[in-house]
């Protein structure tokens, strides 16, 4: 074995370390999942974690432990948000001691396997992950594009038009409420139309609740303020934080470009509510109204 000097002994010990914790995790995971498809991939992917960790333990010579709090977080993450974001998520956070191997791969020979088997192999298990959120993501997708547009627009539009918060809520909310059963009653025709059928009521559930939670968030700032400008304001920027958190997720566990994403989201919604807005300020002006 060639001779190490302490300081690219104390690198490969933080190796050792993220490999430890990274099997640790999978096992931990794997041990809850009920889905015994899922469960053997995460146990495959502990595995291969394992051996990397004993490889580094041959030029180290220690025995360390994983890192707790990593344990606890990508656990519970993985748990709350699905198996595919979690692990994706961490494995995001891994390419930067990927680049550390590379550096290394002239002083440990088996470098090279392990930054291939990381690339490679592991991604391979983990696109074998078999998740039914991810798998009605298109569903989800409708239902919250479209009540982000129509909810935006709607909120911008009374805003100028009424000017009263609570009576904006009602409308707004009567509005959403009727939206998100004809979006959901539509994407079940479409998805049994599709597919025979098959899975067009879970379809349906997804896109509706999507829907139903969006218009929820929107809605919130008229009941708890009396100021008109200050709701929409507040509306506008919800609908942008929803776009941005629903974006992220959509990019790490599909592995898809969040800016570009996010800047056409954000660009139809808020152009729809800017027009909506002035629309409900000249209906205001040309009918009359003034509450």
């Amino acid at each position: 074995m060639k001779h190490i000097d302490n300081r690219i002994v104390d690198k490969l010990i933080a190796f050792q370390k993220n490999e430890i914790t990274e099997h640790a995790i999978y096992l931990k995971l794997a041990a809850k999942i009920k889905d015994s498809h899922n469960s053997s991939v995460l146990k495959s992917i502990g595995d291969d974690e394992l051996r990397h960790y004993l490889l580094f333990k041959k030029y180290t010579g220690r025995d360390v432990g994983p890192r707790r709090w990593r344990v606890f977080k990508f656990f519970w993450i993985s748990r709350i948000f699905g198996l595919t974001f979690g692990i994706k998520l961490m494995e995001k956070g891994e390419d930067s001691a990927q680049e550390n191997y590379a550096a290394l791969t002239s002083v440990v020979d088996e470098l090279s396997d392990i930054i291939k088997e990381e690339q490679d192999h592991e991604q391979k298990l983990i696109g074998l992950i078999r998740e039914e959120r991810l798998k009605y993501i298109g569903s989800i997708v409708l239902g919250l594009n479209d009540a982000l547009v129509e909810l935006t627009g709607t909120l911008a539009g009374l805003s100028f038009a009424l000017r009263d918060t609570r009576i904006i809520a009602l409308a707004g909310l009567i509005t959403g409420i009727a939206a998100s059963l004809s979006m959901a009653a539509s994407e079940y025709l479409s998805t049994k139309t599709e597919e025979e059928g098959e899975n067009a009521l879970k379809s349906s559930i997804y896109t509706g609740i999507a829907y139903i939670i969006t218009v929820a968030v929107l809605i919130a700032p008229y009941l708890l303020f009396d100021n008109y400008l200050v709701c929409l304001a507040i509306t506008l920027s919800a609908a942008v934080l929803i776009i941005g958190l629903f974006n992220y997720y959509i990019s790490v566990a599909r592995d898809l470009s969040f800016k570009k994403r996010f800047l056409e989201m954000t660009a139809i919604s808020m152009g729809v509510a800017a027009i909506s807005f002035g629309i409900g300020y000249a209906v205001r002006l040309v009918l009359g109204v003034d509450i």
